[in-house]
This record gives C-alpha cells, sequence and structure tokens, in this order.
C-alpha cells in the first residue's frame, strides 16, 4: 500500500456532503500542508474551515460597513456565504444566480413597499405588522419566488432579501445599493477561494449540466 498523497480528492469526498472537503483539499495542496491534506475530509477540519471561512467573510463586510457607515451586512449574507463554499457547483451558487437572485429580492422588497405606501414608515420591528405590511412582504416574496423561476436564477437565500427590504429594515434606494455591493464582494471571495482551491467555479454562469 503506497504512502503517497492522492493528486486529486474523490469525487465529492467528506463525511457531510457538498464540496467542501474539496476546497480544503485544494487549498491545502495549494499551500503545501501536507498535514491538512492527509486530514481535508475529517469532520474536524471542515468544521474549522467552515468557522474561519464565515468568520472571514462576515468580518470583511462588517469592517467595510464600519469604515463607510453603510449597512454592508445583512442576514441573507450567510446563507449565500454558506453556499458558496459548501455547494460552489450548483447552479444556485453561480455569480450569475447569486447577483440577479438577490437583485430580484431587492427590487421585488422596494416595489412592494411602494404600492403599500410604505417607504416612509418605520422598520416592522419597530413599527409592528399591520395589513399593509403583511401584504407587502407576501407581494414580495411571490414576486422573487416567480422572477428567479421565470429567469431560471433560482437562489433561496433571495428570499430572504427580499423580505429584509418589504419589512423596512433596507427600505432607502441608496441602502439597496449598498446591499448588492455586498453581494458581489461576497460572490468575489467565493470566486477567489474557490478558484485558489482548484475549484472549476463559474466567473458568471453556472456549468451545464454533465459539461466540462
Amino acid at each position: 500500500m503506497s504512502d503517497r498523497q492522492p493528486d486529486h480528492p474523490p469525487l465529492r469526498p467528506g463525511p457531510i456532503g457538498g464540496d467542501m472537503a474539496m476546497i480544503v483539499f485544494g487549498l491545502a495542496q495549494r499551500l503545501r500542508l501536507p498535514a491538512l491534506t492527509q486530514r481535508y475530509s475529517s469532520v474536524a477540519v471542515l468544521g474549522v474551515f467552515a468557522f474561519v471561512n464565515g468568520l472571514i467573510a462576515i468580518a470583511l463586510m462588517s469592517l467595510v460597513a464600519l469604515l463607510t457607515k453603510a449597512p454592508f451586512v445583512f442576514p441573507s449574507l450567510g446563507p449565500t456565504a454558506f453556499l458558496l463554499f459548501y455547494t460552489p457547483l450548483v447552479p444556485a451558487a453561480s455569480p450569475r444566480n447569486t447577483v440577479i437572485g438577490h437583485l430580484i429580492g431587492a427590487l421585488a422588497g422596494y416595489l412592494a413597499l411602494v404600492m403599500f405606501d410604505l417607504t416612509q414608515h418605520a422598520p416592522a420591528p419597530l413599527e409592528g405588522v399591520s395589513t399593509a405590511r403583511i401584504g407587502a412582504a407576501a407581494l414580495s416574496l411571490g414576486l422573487t419566488s416567480g422572477m428567479m423561476v421565470w429567469l431560471r436564477v433560482p437562489h433561496p437565500p433571495a428570499g430572504a432579501t427580499t423580505l429584509i427590504v418589504s419589512l423596512g429594515i433596507l427600505r432607502e434606494p441608496w441602502q439597496i445599493v449598498v446591499l448588492m455591493i455586498a453581494v458581489v464582494l461576497l460572490v468575489l471571495q467565493g470566486l477567489v477561494i474557490n478558484r485558489l482551491a482548484g475549484v472549476d467555479y463559474p466567473w458568471w454562469s453556472p456549468r451545464p449540466a454533465g459539461g466540462s
């Protein structure tokens, strides 16, 4: 039995599914860390990678938010980050689906605010839930779900983005611009880390099923 380390990880390795073990393996090889290369698929190593990567992603956004006094941190970034590093090769994690999905959610949320005359109201957690707020939330989520299907750009975390807007947590146009900048920054982080690890993460559109 040879002790030589494998040149490539097995398909979808690791005990928890997804492609995170493949990313850790690629980074270990790139950084020439033989001990990590041997243990890349253990639950302990994968948990540490998920912890550190999530910490870095949100810490960077928080730093930008602190420096600019703009809302660069919002809840739907969390599930987006997990998608980008847990299953980066599924269509929902591609840059196209991520950016367009969140854009659809943000615009649908703002349109719902306008239609229900809520743009000048306080956020729902402060003002409370009204009939208009329920209508705005329902409309925004319906529009977001339908548009992502019609345009073939499914990205589940966008459903949280549209509620963040339609519930008034982010309700100014400039805040929506900041929200989208934050999404792009997170996608760039995913692109850098996945490509550095040797993962064939798409530059924009998802890979065709069964394609190279």
